[in-house]
This record gives C-alpha cells, sequence and structure tokens, in this order.
C-alpha cells in the first residue's frame, strides 16, 4: 500500500482534489467557484493550485469569458490517481486505529 502524499495531504489541497475528483474526466469548475466553495483568499487558492499543478495533479486553462479572463481548473488522470491512493492511505490508517483500542 502506498504511504499518505504529502502535497495532497494539506488540508486546503486535500479539499481542492476532493472537490476535483467528483468531476467528470473532462469537467472543469472556475477558481471564482472553488475559492468561494473552499472559503479562501484569491491568494491562498492560487498558492495552492500552483503546487497541485506543478506536481501535474491539476490543470489549469485560462480564457476569455465576455472579455475578461477565467480560469478553469481541472484534476489530471494522475490527480486522481494519487488522490485514490491517498484516500485509501487514509481509510487504512482508520481502519487500524479502530483494531488497536
Amino acid at each position: 500500500m502506498t504511504g499518505l502524499n504529502e502535497i495532497i495531504h494539506q488540508p486546503v489541497r486535500l479539499r481542492i482534489m476532493a472537490v476535483l475528483v467528483t468531476l467528470k474526466e473532462d469537467d472543469a469548475v472556475d477558481f471564482t467557484y472553488l475559492r468561494d466553495l473552499l472559503e479562501v483568499t484569491d491568494g491562498n487558492l492560487g498558492a495552492h493550485l500552483r503546487k497541485l499543478e506543478e506536481s501535474n495533479y491539476i490543470s489549469i486553462n485560462k480564457e476569455f469569458v465576455d472579455r475578461k479572463p477565467r480560469s478553469f481548473i481541472s484534476a489530471t488522470l494522475e490527480g486522481r490517481r494519487v488522490f485514490k491512493e491517498h484516500v485509501s492511505a487514509l481509510e487504512s490508517i482508520l481502519k487500524n486505529q479502530g483494531g488497536g483500542s
């Protein structure tokens, strides 16, 4: 079994990935929607998105909508894979905790 993923394990990044992996593979969410849903600042979200993008866990596509720049974020196949492994590691920890009390 794979251990916890230190990049995803950070609470805001874990929440970002949890949102993104629920989407269909070709779907994305708008930066503003994600910011409002997670109740974080633009700068905070941007920093976490950069870290996830550098790790190839997410993809950010920028485009213009009504002449305004918009960023759309989606999970990559690699991001979906490592998130699933991370969740499995968490489940394993919880399962083992229950047997030792």
